[in-house]
């Protein structure tokens, strides 16, 4: 058996392993014991702060620049449509089920598999980095965008999330936004020119008349979407304000500051809940896309938000699995997904490497 096809069963191995222990955001403590030890099973010396587990190549030269694979370990909520057991692997007719299995595990444990096999190669262009991360599906505070602080700086990432092993070179940024639409408060049987309730026509189409120039050619053009509004407690109350939530999804041809400038000349009062939440992209030129490519990957822009989002250098989404499957209910991912994606990862980083 070759080291790749120990590696691949090692993997499904591992994947199963997490899928059987309950790792909802925050609560991944299990699933980072579990990541560890199999690194160190590797012969991986690896560090954990909270609960995202890392680990540098062996023979780690700081003045060449560093490559990061990360994935996360954390897990959304099984929903209600489940049918079978959401912490029971399984595999039945070529599927592997489980929470988990698909956002992001599969993609996870094929990256830790590839970076076992560099681990102890000398002389390569780039510094591999392999993080394991926490608190992805809530973008918490103690995920990717804590340790990026205790990372060496990374110049290049590939981030493992369900893409069919196809190139993501750019994803969209997220910026939510509340905005409060200002009038008077009264009694409603009396006169109030200044019903805040009778402005959010206006308001709404001011928002849904906004054109943003700049469309991307990986990711289209910005979008932005009214998704809540609210108003009032009881019908003989006229309140003093209209609450709206506004969700824009950024190209990479804007900045998250920019959204929000823009947003300032609005007819109500708008506030970004965060700006942190970037847009991601990578040259088309760069040498893992051009890898890629060569090895017959497509290329797209993804509408999906991920950890990419934390990082500020060139990165590339790129795993095994379907997007379409995530948070849906009895998620899977095809044992063979598993087995093409290592061999796959290995052939590009090969070419960077």
């Amino acid at each position: 058996m070759s080291r790749i096809e120990e590696l691949q069963q090692e993997a499904i191995q591992l994947l199963q392993d997490l899928i059987n222990t309950p790792s909802l955001s925050s609560e991944e403590d299990q699933t980072a014991a579990i990541i560890k030890q199999w690194l160190e099973k590797h012969g991986v010396s690896c560090q954990q702060q909270q609960n995202n587990v890392y680990a540098i190549n062996k023979h780690e030269d700081p003045s060449k620049p560093y490559l990061l694979l990360n994935s996360h370990h954390d897990t959304v909520l099984p929903n209600s449509g489940y049918t079978r057991d959401p912490y029971k692997a399984a595999i039945e007719d070529g599927k592997l089920y489980g929470l988990g299995s698909n956002d992001a595990g599969g993609a996870l444990a094929c990256l830790l598999a590839t970076f076992v096999y560099f681990y102890e190669q000398e002389d390569m262009a780039y510094n591999l980095v392999v993080a394991a991360t926490a608190e992805e599906e809530t973008s918490g505070d103690y995920g990717l965008n804590s340790l990026l602080k205790t990372l060496p700086t990374i110049d290049t990432a590939i981030v493992g999330e369900p893409t069919q092993m196809h190139l993501a070179v750019a994803e969209k940024g997220l910026v939510v936004f509340d905005a409060t639409i200002s009038g008077t408060a009264s009694h409603a049987a009396h006169p109030n020119p200044d019903n805040p309730i009778y402005k959010i026509g206006a308001v709404i189409d001011w928002f849904q008349q906004l054109e943003f120039d700049r469309v991307s050619d990986a990711l289209g053009p910005v979008k932005l979407t009214v998704t809540q509004v609210s108003a009032g407690k009881q019908h003989n109350a006229v309140p003093a304000d209209v609450k709206l939530v506004i969700d824009v999804r950024v190209n990479d041809l804007y900045t998250n500051d920019e959204i929000e400038q823009i947003l300032e000349a609005a007819p109500c009062e708008v506030k970004a809940r965060s700006l942190r939440l970037g847009s991601s992209s990578i040259p088309m030129s760069h040498a893992l896309v051009q890898a890629g490519i060569t090895a017959g990957r497509n290329t797209y822009g993804s509408p999906t938000l991920s950890d990419q989002a934390a990082l500020t250098c060139d990165s590339l989404k790129l795993g095994p699995g379907d997007s379409l499957r995530s948070h849906t209910a009895n998620e899977f991912i095809y044992v063979n997904e598993i087995e093409e994606a290592i061999p796959l990862y290995i052939s590009i980083l090969k070419q960077a490497l």
